[in-house]
């Protein structure tokens, strides 16, 4: 069997909504991933957050407020 008449153009011409369709909803998907993304990695520490509490004996220990992470590797000096 012999492959069927194609127009090339016209096919084409059918396929570019879909085409710009799909481009436009994966443009979509990314700005609420990266939106979603940033809301929940970014934000303020919740009200208490230094506060430890033993589990053990349940007392409270107030920590230090540091505006470094405590897996920052400390500075070398030379």
């Amino acid at each position: 069997m012999s492959a069927p008449t194609t127009n090339v153009d016209r096919q084409a011409k059918r396929h570019r909504g879909p085409i710009w369709g799909i481009l436009i909803a994966l443009a979509f998907g990314g700005v609420m991933g990266a939106a979603i993304t940033l809301t929940a990695t970014g934000g303020d520490n919740p009200d208490g957050a230094n506060t430890q509490i033993d589990g053990r004996t349940g007392d409270t220990t107030i920590g230090e407020t540091t505006d470094t992470p405590a897996t920052q590797a400390p500075a070398t000096t030379n």
